[in-house]
């Protein structure tokens, strides 16, 4: 891992709003990809570093401001941060959406596999690829969310996604279920990565049966994804969520175990946004209507029904912001959606016993990141935290990813 005096002379041209002197405090950033090409990794809840910190997963594309289409296809590679930040072509997908990319990540419990997700003719699949001998071979299901084993995980209908939600689904095959409002035949699988079997664990319909449905309308159709196993492997959460006729759509946060059995409606008020687990019995996310305060808000849940404990850094922490636990779940690293005038991303550090927030610094999005093709800063730890990777626009070389140094902030 570079030291700090090596971060600080290998730093590359950041955003303007970065580096002026309104900002003299901000810790020392980075940018590691340019063009040709922009570079992002997507969401936040995925390993984007290799376990010795060095290598950084990251997704290559030719272009930006609009939607993929099933013949648009992203490569796949990693950034040596310890070698001239050298770009390390990986592979091609042609599954993938902006705001998740292709589901990239690092293979927890191994030193040097990767997986992603794919598209072969009719199917999605994911690929598994050893980075050091550039040994792959392909899995016949795509993947979501991995277990802490590396063994096992869980995934989605993509289709059924790309329907319900565009910009979170894949492009390229049509839903099988598309005038059924709650199919038995689609929702939440267990893969498992060991002997290629994926297995249906619960279904639209299931889920739509179970509790209370508010508002849920003839026309509803109901999908589930934004998937994360618990820590300790044994259970994970899925958004169960059920379009509105008017537009938008209403949330639950349930889990189960990694068979299916035991749903536990978390979150069940139909408004439950971004989560992260805090340890295997408790969740942290952003939540509306609890414990007095009718706006959205950072709440931490217990896993059963109807869990709440407290709210977290209300009017501090942000409150729509990608969650993140650090420092054995002492701080919790966070960001902003394009914000005032500038239209500026902040990445912060937020230290729960203190409520002290510290700002990682203002990276503005140009007006034509928007909806779909926004590009959220979703802030990326290093395994031995000392470094933040976000995606951010970089003027006219477009989205790239930017490392942020921040040794030292947490104590």
């Amino acid at each position: 891992m570079p030291d700090r005096r090596h971060f600080l002379s290998t730093l590359a041209l950041a955003p303007l709003a970065l580096r002026g002197q309104d900002a003299p405090n901000f810790p020392p950033t980075r940018k590691i990809t340019k063009g040709p090409g922009f570079h992002w990794f997507a969401y936040y809840d995925k390993l984007q570093f290799s376990p010795d910190n060095r290598l950084v997963l990251s997704n290559k594309v030719s272009f930006e401001h609009r939607s993929p289409t099933a013949e648009d296809v992203i490569e796949v590679g990693m950034v040596d941060i310890q070698d001239g930040d050298k770009w390390i072509p990986l592979g091609k997908s042609n599954a993938w959406n902006w705001q998740q990319g292709c589901m990239l990540q690092w293979i927890p419990g191994t030193e040097s596999k990767v997986i992603w997700n794919d598209r072969e003719k009719d199917k999605f699949v994911s690929h598994i690829l050893d980075v050091r001998t550039m040994e792959k071979h392909t899995l016949p299901f795509p993947i979501y969310a991995l277990s802490p084993n590396g063994k096992e995980g869980v995934s989605c209908d993509f289709s059924r996604v790309a329907d319900c939600r565009p910009g979170y689904g894949y492009a390229g095959i049509k839903d099988r279920f598309f005038d059924d409002m709650a199919p038995e035949g689609s929702g939440v699988t267990h893969v498992n990565l060991e002997t290629g079997v994926e297995k249906l664990i619960v279904s639209h319909k299931t889920l739509a049966n179970t509790g209370t449905v508010m508002e849920n309308h003839p026309t509803s159709k109901h999908h589930a994804y934004h998937l994360l196993v618990g820590p300790d492997g044994k259970r994970f959460i899925l958004l169960h969520r059920w379009t509105q006729p008017k537009g938008g759509h209403l949330t639950r946060l349930i889990t189960a175990n990694m068979d299916g059995s035991d749903l536990r409606i978390v979150i069940p008020n139909g408004y439950a946004s971004h989560f992260i687990w805090r340890d295997a019995t408790h969740i942290l996310s952003q939540a509306k209507g609890w414990l007095g305060n009718e706006d959205w808000g950072d709440f931490l849940f217990e896993d059963k029904n109807s869990g709440i404990v407290e709210e977290i850094g209300r009017g501090i922490l942000d409150k729509a912001g990608h969650l993140t636990y650090l420092k054995n779940n002492e701080w919790i690293l966070n960001d902003t959606y394009a914000q005032g005038v500038r239209r500026l991303q902040t990445p912060h550090l937020y230290h729960i016993a203190t409520k002290k927030r510290i700002d990682l610094g203002h990276f503005p999005q140009p007006p034509e990141y928007k909806g779909e093709w926004r590009c959220d800063s979703h802030p990326r730890s290093s395994r031995d935290e000392k470094l933040v990777c976000i995606d951010a626009p970089d003027g006219p070389n477009g989205r790239q990813l930017f490392l942020i140094n921040i040794e030292g902030l947490m104590g």
